[in-house]
């Protein structure tokens, strides 16, 4: 195999694969990059759950393909003049890398022992605009769980219904919602993606109005974002029925700036640490929202004016799982929903819009 290409674009696209490559494998090629040279080359990634392939344009002299440490390439290209990379290897797995004045060999391995990444046959998917789906992921991506006991809510639910595409995450303590208007219909679909997947999306997407194509198999998922390909399976199972959870009527309806509360509550919560937890105290009083909180540290209280009035009630929050809504709400205002102290509170957008629901689970508090 021997090609040349720019160092710049070599080094976007092992840094792009690199990312679904596994750390330590009882397969060792599952440790490298499959490097693949034919018209183009392409460089692949895989960990047995996630895949990621992207496509370089180079000058081909010679097609092959061969196995390289990620580690080990990705350092010696990373460390390379900006200049064109000349790359060849032999029969034997010898490479050459020359850069400048810079050269290299090191040893691959053969593209037999890397395992072939799974095939996206299906023919139902949509198409979503990167700006869009970077969005969706990013402000409900904090609420993907991480307990493996129940594998179904470690992905996030994609629901698709006339031109509007729903996102939701559930870890059993909170629930993220998300929706967007599409330009046109798409299909009726729902599948849930892993949160390991939809991170290495969220980061190859940019804020463009580019469209990511979505291509869902009987058991696999694959994103087509630009030249880059990432390719995962699909979790299987029934997730929450996420429509019945947040549709209890409200009794008391609070409407506040989205930034006041973030830094009432992040000033409050200086006072806790990984050590030190306690909850927060929110009271919801007329036309007024106080804060507090008392650990072994000390205690802090914060007030913001709000709209509406909660008779005083008194419920207690962990402290991040407030923040992570709040800074993920794509809205300058926001309306609380609440029952009483023990059930959920709902924060929405202010303007009624369905743009976007968080649900935050209470947390039991000492009665003063």
């Amino acid at each position: 195999m021997k090609f040349s290409c720019e160092r710049a674009l070599l080094l976007a696209g092992v840094n792009a694969a690199s990312k679904t490559v596994a750390v330590k494998s009882t397969i060792p090629a599952l440790e490298g990059l499959l490097l693949s040279a034919d018209e183009e080359l392409v460089i692949s990634g895989y960990n047995l759950k996630t895949g990621i392939r992207t496509h370089i344009p180079v000058e081909v002299k010679e097609g092959g393909s061969i196995v390289l440490n990620a580690r080990l390439f990705g350092e010696i290209i990373r460390r390379m003049a900006d200049d064109v990379v000349t790359f060849s290897s032999d029969s034997n797995g010898l490479v050459k890398l020359t850069c400048g004045l810079s050269k290299f060999e090191i040893m691959g391995t053969a593209a037999d022992d890397f395992p072939e990444l799974p095939e996206v046959d299906g023919d139902g998917g949509l198409k979503v605009p990167e700006g869009k789906l970077k969005s969706l992921i990013s402000e409900t991506l904090f609420a993907v769980s991480d307990n493996e006991t129940r594998p179904i809510y470690m992905g996030s639910l994609f629901e698709t219904d006339g031109e509007t595409l729903t996102v939701v995450s559930v870890d059993g303590f909170r629930l993220a919602l998300r929706r967007e208007k599409m330009d046109k219909a798409v299909p009726g679909l729902s599948f849930v993606v892993p949160g390991s997947t939809l991170t290495e999306v969220e980061r190859l997407c940019s804020d463009t109005e580019e469209d990511v194509s979505i291509a869902l198999g009987s058991r696999h998922i694959m994103f087509v974002i630009g030249n880059t390909e990432v390719i995962s399976r699909r979790l299987e199972g029934d997730f929450l029925d996420y429509k019945r959870t947040v549709s209890t009527p409200a009794k008391y309806i609070i409407t506040a700036d989205r930034r006041s509360l973030i830094d009432a509550v992040e000033r409050v919560s200086l006072i806790i640490n990984e050590k030190v937890r306690s909850p927060l105290r929110f009271v919801f009083d007329a036309n007024q929202l106080l804060i507090n909180c008392s650990t072994a540290l000390g205690q802090a209280s914060d007030e913001v004016t709000v709209a509406g009035d909660g008779e005083g009630m008194e419920i207690g929050f962990n402290n991040r799982y407030v923040l992570d809504a709040l800074k993920a709400a794509p809205a300058d205002e926001v309306a609380i929903r609440l029952v009483n102290n023990v059930s959920p509170c709902i924060i929405v957008p202010a303007d009624e819009s369905d743009s976007f629901l968080y649900m935050i689970l209470p947390v039991r508090i000492r009665e003063r």
